[in-house]
This record gives C-alpha cells, structure tokens and sequence, in this order.
C-alpha cells in the first residue's frame, strides 16, 4: 500500500498546533520534564538514550523502537523519569507517620526516593532506620516459621524486569508456596485466559508494525492514546498508508478522535482526525454487539469458510446460540442499533486484513474472559489471525506485565505459562533441585481476602498500592492491617505502607531497573524482549530488587542457599532460556538495542494454533443483561493524566476532565436537573463519591469516573470468575448537592 504525502482531508484545524483546543501541551511536558531533572541531567539522558522505557509495553532501545523511524519519546515516559533521577528523602520524615497520612500518593513520591531499610512495630508513631541484616535477618525469621499457605508474594509492574519477576516466583516456590502474583492479574487476566482456551497461545498474535498497513484497526474497550501515547504516531502512518480506524466503546475518547503527534510536523501543526468510526455501545454490551455483528456476517455469507473449516472447531455451536439471540435483545443489551452492528460487519466483510485491539474497558467485567472470547470469535470467522496485518492484540499498559505471567509469577502457572500440576511441580523440581508446591495458590484478590479474613501471617509485596489499585479501599485498609509482617519492597513512600501494622511493617529501598546490577529485560506487548543496560548506581542502600529476593530466600533457609543462589543476571538470563523455551536468546541481550521476538511477528501463523489438535475454538456465547433500575447508571471507571495509579495532574489534558468529574451524557444531565460544573453525590450498593458534573459525548445511561478516585463505589468482591479480575463498574445513583448542603459543607 502506497504512503501519502500530506493529507488535509485528515487536519483537526488549520490554527497551529491546535491553539485554543483541549490537548496535551507536549512542548511544555519537555521543558517542565528538563526542570524537574535539572539536578540529575546526566542520568536523566542516559536514561532515555539507552534505557528501556519503563512506562507502557510499547518498548524502546534508546529513543528508538521497532515499529517506525524517528524518535520514540512519549509524555508518559517523561513524567516516569524523575522516579529515577530524585535525591533520597529525609528518614526523619519517617519518625512520625501522622504528617505522612495526610499526604497523597504524589505527594509522597515528592519526598524522594527510599534510602535505607525501616521499621515499625505496632504501637510506634513511625519507622526507624535499620540494617540490611536485620531487615533481612526478621523476614526470615518470620518465613521460616510460616506455614507456606499462610504467605504470599505479590509484585507490581513499575518497570520490574523479567529477572525480577523469574527470581521472585522461584524463591515463593523455594519457601513452598505458589501464592504469588503479579499485576497482570488486574489488567489482561481475562485476555490471557480467554486467548489460550480459544488460540492455544496467550500473547498478542501480531506486530504493532502490522497496524501499519492493515486495512482496519479496531480499537474496542482501549483508550490507546491516553495510556499508550506513542501509539498516536503510529496511527498517523497507520492514516498515510490507507488503514481505517473504527472504534468500539460508549465514550467517543477525544484522544482517539484527533491528536496532534507532537514528532510529525504535519500532525503537530494541523492535527491528524484519527478515528474514522465509532459505535457507541452500553458499558458491557460488548458481547451483544459483537455477537450481532458475528450474525450478520453468518446471515449474509461474508465468512471465511475455508479458515473456517480448516482451522477452527465448534462454529456451528455458534451458529446455533446466534439464531436463538434475537435483534430486539441484541440491540437492548449492547445499546446499539441492528443498522450499526451492519455498518460493523461490512467493513470487516470488505476489509482483506484487520488488527483488533482492546484493553481493560473488555476485561475489568465480571464476563472480562467472554469479553474477550467475543472478539476471538469474530476475528476467527472472517480468518484474521496468523497471517501479516491482522492479528488480535491485548495491550498490554506497563512495560512489565507481559513478562510477569511468562517467568511464572501468578498463582496458576509456572514459568512458560506452564498450569500447576502434579506433572509440572514434578518436572520443575527436578529442574531446580528442590520440591516444588502443586497446589494452585491465591491470586491477587484471594490474597487480600485472606489477608482480611485473618488467614495471612506475611505479605511480602514488591512495588504497588493496593490501597489505590483495588476497590473498596476499606475492605483493602483493613485487610492490609492484619498479616503480622508486610513487607513493602519499593522505590518511594505509597499510602499503603502508612496503614497500621499488625505487629510488624519492613520497608525495603530497591533500585530501579536502570540501576539493577548486570541490566535487565523487559517483554513488551508484541513479544519483544529488550535488554535495558545498567546506567547508574541506586541512591544510598537500596539494592536490585532481585537481589534482595534472593537474600530474604537464601537466609530463610541457608542450609539450601546453594539451590536458589545466582551470582550475576548472566546466570538468570541463561536459566530463563532453559526453563522458558520461547526466551532461548535471552541469555545473548547484553547490551542497548539487544533484543529478540518470541515467537516471531506472527504467531499461529497460516492457522496453526496452540490447542492441543492445532485449532482455534469458538465459543457460543450470551451477552450479559443488565437490569438498570429507573433514575439508575452504570458507572465505569476510566484513567486520566496519569500512569496505573500514579497520577500526575489534576486534569485531563485529553477531555479536560478533573480527577474529581463525573462524565455524563448532557441528556441524562438534564432529566436529573444538573448543569455543567453541579456538585452531586454518586452512590452505589457499596460506598458514595462526591464528584462534578462534566458533559461529554458518553452513551446514555452510562457515566465515568476517574480511577482511582471511583473505587470506593467498586465492590471488591465482583470478579471474574475465571480469571480473578475485579469488574470496576457499578450501578450507581447521583443525587444533586443543594446550595444549602453546600454552604454547610464550607
């Protein structure tokens, strides 16, 4: 397909760089980016030339990455930077916590990094500064003499390397138990689960170098310009080579409407209209739209029967469970219309190649594993899997994630995604020298209900805040309150390090993966795995997270020291290959810019999959109804300027969205009687949320809220079943706040 030279009919507006329109200011992102640094400059450089982003899993070498020419520099990896260039914060900030408590997550990342082990016993005002012996000496102490049920592991994605999380998930099974997990539980669970049931491979099956060239991009459920800004380049050339962009969600997301791609002259001076459709759907109408779209094409013969039937299994239960679904119920439970699920349908009928891309608006449902299933079945039918310009991607939001799952730090699976068996654990501890548990362990929500249920004695978590990640933050208060010891393994101060000990709170200072000795690797979104040199040393005492993994292992059982020991990240990366087939070549990155595609560009290439008999499988499915009471909404909670839960301003330079707004379709708005900028009160079965009205183009009966500001309206315990991921929607009601509430609230 031939590139375009400029493109009017694609400009947002003829006024420069989009003056007077509601944007991110990216020039302005740079010099505040240069004034934060400005006391670390030269580590701050060296960084972003030779350092693997830490942010979304687009992955770089450098300001390089593997998709297009030109600089790969986002506003996401500028406001990460001053994580690793900060000077450590003053201990004595530490003594007395009651100061600290009322303080935010971003005011306490302001106070710089960690420097030095702490310490506080239940009863203590504060923290006190101890020695890495004694640290390390009490933790072993206190594993040594758990039973192995009653511990758990958990890591986050804030840039862990796969050396980290490889470690991490071996010593959990070193000290005996499988409850660890990692922070893929909250985002692509669902996906990972739905993908290997159906395609027998739980990775996305494309390139981000095929959305350049395909003939449809659809975004469904994913608000890529938000979370993944480098990608907004990517649609520009997407554009310039002839590809549509449809979009499927009940929010027309500016971001994806119009960008101005602040690396391409023409984009940043006019604009680039990114979008070409949306189909606005209810909050959970996925399935139903999908499905009448699926019917369609059965209906009308635009399938692909030669895939079909050379490469896929159980369409004719599809057929089946479509025919009893009527239009009249598909078109009440997805919020569209049978006219918009045909739009839908013929473009996908005359498309020859399409890419799918959805994110956490799919799988933070209750149904997040049928979500994604749906998606399957309609890229199944038209056969745009396995071959180049098509594929179905899962984008992955942080650079760690993807890996997480693949070293085997979940619950359920061991390294290579192998699920927990007897025959597994049996050839794992062969491979390690040590008995390995076969019992499945408990992901992350089942670690905090067992946290909260008494039956937890330590917590070790490696990065996160449950207190700003999970819902109800007062069931997550509480359960955090009761294991005797927690560890906080991190590179800053969060909330949940302030709650109250039980008996016991450690804090352990880590290094960054730009300091972690002998470098590290990442796994990004499309598979690649990137080495990402070691730059600097960590600030006072902190040490490589793997490291200090190792240590607490090694002193918790000495006698067997020798069997988890490595003496370097040579060592980690040569067992990763061993134990991990799809990383052989790991163990050869060694330098920036080293890198190796699991898997190759495609994965079930000309349609062979990884099911036990090489085909895909469809999956009939029924699209969830919700019942929505009278003078009721479904509320979803959405992401704004920030990055996972670190926020980073108060507004949404995208919508223009306060962390305090409530999105609302104007219509609705008014038949309760609000006006733009109205206060009111948001209630839910579960908790209550004071919030702004904002008008935006959202589909009726639907609004959103900022996360995690929203989750006290969450219920912690709605769940996907199969995959364990929280469903971060409820049905709530808004109440108008009066001017005399008001006055009385001044």
């Amino acid at each position: 397909m031939k590139r375009r030279g400029w493109n009017p009919a694609t400009w947002v507006s003829l006024v420069p760089n989009g003056l007077g329109h509601v944007k991110p200011n990216h020039y302005w992102e740079i010099v505040r980016t240069i004034w934060e640094n400005r006391d670390n400059l030269g580590k701050a450089w060296r960084i972003l030339h030779e350092g693997v982003c830490d942010g979304c899993a687009l992955g770089t070498a450098g300001l390089r990455d593997f998709t297009m020419k030109g600089v790969h520099l986002c506003t996401v990896r500028l406001n990460l930077l001053r994580l690793n260039t900060m000077p450590p914060l003053d201990i004595h900030r530490l003594h007395d916590v009651a100061d600290l408590q009322r303080l935010n997550g971003r005011e306490l990342r302001a106070l710089g990094r960690l420097p030095y082990p702490m310490l506080r016993r239940r009863g203590e005002a504060g923290f006190r500064r101890i020695s890495w012996d004694d640290a390390l000496n009490e933790i072993a102490a206190r594993l040594r003499n758990t039973d192995p049920h009653r511990m758990a592991f958990y890591l986050t994605s804030r840039g862990i390397t796969n050396e980290t999380y490889y470690v991490a998930q071996k010593v959990a099974r070193f000290l005996g138990t499988n409850n660890v997990d990692n922070a893929a539980r909250l985002c692509h669970a669902p996906s990972t689960t739905a993908m290997k049931q159906a395609l027998g491979v739980a990775a996305s099956t494309c390139s981000y170098r095929d959305w350049i060239g395909t003939d449809l991009l659809i975004f469904i459920g994913s608000d890529a310009p938000n979370n993944q800004p480098v990608t907004t380049k990517y649609l520009y050339y997407a554009k310039q080579h002839g590809t549509r962009i449809l979009v499927i969600n009940p929010y027309r997301e500016p971001g994806l409407e119009r960008y101005w791609v602040p690396s391409v002259f023409e984009s940043a001076l006019f604009g680039t209209r990114l979008a070409d459709r949306f189909f606005q759907i209810h909050t959970g109408g996925d399935i139903a739209f999908l499905n009448g779209t699926l019917k369609h094409l059965i209906e009308r013969n635009w399938l692909d029967w030669d895939f079909i039937s050379a490469h896929t299994r159980d369409f004719e239960r599809v057929q089946a469970a479509l025919a009893q679904q009527s239009w009249d119920d598909l078109e009440r439970a997805s919020g569209a219309t049978r006219g918009e699920m045909l739009a839908f349908a013929e473009a996908l009928a005359q498309a020859k190649s399409a890419v799918f891309v959805w994110s956490m608006g799919i799988t933070q449902h209750e149904y997040g594993v049928e979500n994604v299933k749906a998606i399957l079945n309609l890229a199944l039918a038209r056969g745009f899997i396995g071959r180049e310009y098509c594929g179905v991607m899962p984008i992955r939001g942080h650079s760690g994630v993807q890996g997480g799952g693949e070293m085997g730090c979940t619950a359920t699976t061991f390294p290579g995604g192998k699920p927990i068996t007897p025959d597994t654990a049996h050839w794992l501890s062969e491979q390690w020298g040590f008995a390995v548990p076969e019992w499945k362990g408990l992901s992350c929500g089942d670690m905090l209900d067992a946290a909260y249920n008494g039956e937890l004695d330590v917590f070790y978590a490696v990065g996160g805040n449950f207190l700003d990640t999970m819902p109800d933050p007062a069931y997550i208060r509480t359960a955090l309150a009761r294991p005797a010891l927690r560890v906080h393994q991190d590179i800053v101060l969060t909330t949940q390090m302030l709650v109250e000990p039980a008996d016991t709170v450690i804090l352990l200072p880590a290094a960054t993966r730009y300091e972690q000795r002998d470098g590290g690797t990442e796994t990004s979104t499309e598979r690649e795995i990137i080495f990402s040199p070691y730059l600097a040393p960590p600030p006072a005492e902190a040490r490589s997270e793997w490291e200090i993994l190792l240590s607490v292992a090694e002193r918790t059982k000495p006698e067997q020291a020798h069997l988890i020991h490595f003496a370097d990240g040579q060592q980690i990366r040569n067992e990763i290959a061993r134990i991990v087939p799809e990383y052989n070549g790991i163990q050869h990155l060694h330098q920036t810019g080293d890198h190796i595609q699991w898997g190759g560009r495609i994965l079930c290439r000309d349609g062979r999959f990884g099911t036990p008999d090489g085909k895909a499988v469809f999956t009939p499915l029924k699209p969830p109804v919700t019942a929505l009471p009278p003078g009721m909404f479904v509320l979803k909670t959405r992401r704004g300027k920030q990055f996972n839960s670190l926020i980073h301003d108060e507004r949404d330079p995208l919508n223009g969205a306060l962390r305090d707004d409530v999105l609302i379709n104007p219509v609705d708005a008014a038949t309760l009687g609000v006006r733009e900028g109205d206060w009111v009160i948001l209630r839910s079965a579960v908790g209550e949320m004071r919030a702004r009205i904002k008008f935006a183009p959202l589909k009726s009966g639907n609004i959103q809220v900022h996360w995690p500001e929203g989750n006290v309206l969450i219920d912690a315990h709605q769940r996907d079943p199969g995959a364990g991921v929280p469903s971060y929607k409820a049905l709530v009601s808004i109440h108008p706040i009066t001017e005399a509430v008001l006055q009385e609230q001044r």
